[in-house]
């Protein structure tokens, strides 16, 4: 079975880590396309072994992108196109159909109540989503959450399937010896608390609140690992409450967990999440998690996930502060690291395309 995976662009998103950490897993023939940049993680994907075709696609409204997707797609005839971000959906669904491809899956990966993926959900975004997914066979909901978004845009909840995203816990396993080097580079002490934030440096991810916490915590560093356009203001933000110094921003990085084994507490106090795939990788690291949102914990039984508690943005620096005064240390990794084992993710969907290539009777789907 060859797959072919469509994705806007590899920067180092949750999106896009995603697929890295899958793809070795997948039994598949799988190659990928990018629309757009390729990025940190284009690089890592190839490092495994998986082709990545660069599509160069420039702007929205580059509509040759399509004819030289479903050229691609008909040169090496895959038999699965899978979709990822709005608009890798938009474009590949397209040029699948144009290629005869026989099954056409997307994951709905970044979904909010009033935006999605950063946009705003206005009139014609959700009408352009809406017509292609009609040109899709099934939608990948990372969380019920998004499936229940999903359903009120308007996607029939018959062609939405379920699959959580996936962790692999020894990909993200504390190392001490990566913490030591990783401090090292970034000019952090031994013995420095360390706060971390993981993911794109936009608005709904709050970072601002953990900068303003900083002001209270004298002995704390700051690491936050991600890019976005909020970066600049995040800086001068760090400036005007004067804790420029504890502040580094490490931009995209491809070793996440390197980044994740120097922290002490991961903090995710964004006000809306789709999953909150770092706050997993955390946990499975051994981190404690002060989190805002996090359908990836909430959607799970109560206790599968000690180490991560629900804290609101006037509690966040008080809780900071104690766990600076006396540091948990590593965790063991929970209950919730084991049910979004990767490995079950990459079951699922290789059962989902068998099933919509007629290979797998649907009752069969694990």
């Amino acid at each position: 079975m060859k797959v072919l995976h469509v994705i806007t662009g590899l920067a180092a998103g949750g999106a896009e880590q995603q697929l890295r950490f899958l793809l070795p897993h997948l039994g598949a023939r799988c190659e990928v396309a990018v629309l757009t940049g390729r990025g940190a993680v284009a690089d890592a994907i190839e490092r495994a072994g998986v082709p990545v075709h660069a599509i160069g696609m420039r702007g929205n409204r580059d509509l040759r992108a399509v004819g030289r997707l479903a050229r691609l797609m008909r040169k090496h005839r895959y038999e699965v196109v899978h979709t990822h971000l709005y608009r890798a959906c938009v474009y590949g669904r397209l040029a699948a159909r144009l290629a005869n491809v026989p099954a056409i899956v997307a994951t709905e990966h970044s979904i909010g109540r009033a935006q999605i993926e950063g946009r705003r959900l206005t009139h014609p975004v959700r009408a352009l989503y809406l017509a292609s997914e009609l040109l899709g066979h099934l939608t990948v909901a990372v969380s019920p959450t998004v499936a229940d978004r999903l359903s009120k845009w308007g996607v029939p909840r018959s062609r939405i399937v379920v699959i959580p995203n996936g962790v692999d816990a020894a990909a993200f396993g504390f190392d001490a010896a990566l913490r030591r080097r990783a401090r090292e580079r970034l000019g952090v002490p031994e013995n420095a608390f360390v706060i971390g934030g993981v993911g794109r440096l936009e608005p709904g991810k709050r970072f601002d609140l953990l900068i303003e916490a900083m002001a209270t915590l004298e002995h704390a560093t700051l690491l936050l690992v991600g890019s976005g356009t909020c970066e600049p203001r995040l800086r001068e933000l760090a400036r005007s409450v004067g804790v420029a110094g504890r502040v580094l921003f490490t931009g995209e990085s491809a070793d996440v967990r390197a980044m994740l084994s120097a922290m002490d507490v991961l903090a995710a106090p964004s006000v809306e999440e789709a999953f909150g795939l770092a706050v997993v990788e955390a946990l499975a690291c051994g981190l404690p998690v002060l989190y805002d949102t996090c359908p990836a914990v909430e959607d799970l039984p109560p206790g599968s996930a000690p180490g991560a508690r629900r804290v609101g943005p006037d509690r966040l620096a008080a809780e900071l502060a104690a766990l600076a005064a006396r540091p948990p240390g590593r965790l063991p990794p929970p209950e919730a690291v084991r049910l979004y084992d990767v490995r079950r993710q990459a079951d699922r969907l290789e059962s989902l395309y068998l099933r919509l290539l007629g290979a797998l009777p649907k009752e069969e789907q694990r």
